[in-house]
């Protein structure tokens, strides 16, 4: 693991995107790989900040679509990195669905991706160490794990049912 280090708060990144019609369904609802999309690249901007470096894409966890982004909201997806490997870093995103008109804002679903970074020549590149130096930046780290292996948990518990 690299020597340099880089807080939780260095990576958050949000991003907003209008629903319009050529990202809905017919019903004027999100598609589910239009979601994905700005969840990828809030994702890999939230890595490429903690880093200081390309970072692709490796995995991302299972996904619930809990409540439909209609036409004319607004998609806020919101990302942060929670734990680093060697090369790999860990994001948390979460999607909101917001009505402009009333600024009412509701979860729509939740992700956790794994993103490698990358140095100049394209190989593999340690990333920096994590830190959480306030009690808020912890509390968010420890909430992303947990919820990262519960989630793992409900999956393995589906698959043993099936």
């Amino acid at each position: 693991m690299s020597e340099q280090t880089s807080t939780l708060a260095e990576s958050r990144t949000e991003m907003t995107e209008l629903l319009l019609p050529n990202d809905t369904n017919n019903l004027g609802r999100a598609l589910g790989g239009a979601v994905l999309h700005w969840m990828d690249i809030c994702g890999a901007i939230a890595a490429m900040r903690f880093s200081n470096r390309q970072c692709v894409t490796a995995s991302m966890d299972h996904v619930d679509f809990i409540s439909a982004i209609d036409l004319g909201e607004v998609a806020v997806m919101e990302a942060y990195v929670f734990n680093v490997g060697r090369t790999s870093v860990d994001v948390k995103v979460d999607v909101h669905a917001e009505n402009p008109k009333t600024d009412e804002r509701r979860k729509t679903t939740s992700s956790f991706l794994t993103f490698v970074a990358l140095d100049d020549d394209g190989e593999t590149t340690p990333v920096p160490r994590l830190e959480c130096p306030t009690p808020e930046e912890e509390a968010l780290r420890q909430e992303a794990v947990e919820a990262r292996a519960a989630q793992l948990e409900s999956v393995i518990d589906r698959m043993d049912e099936a």
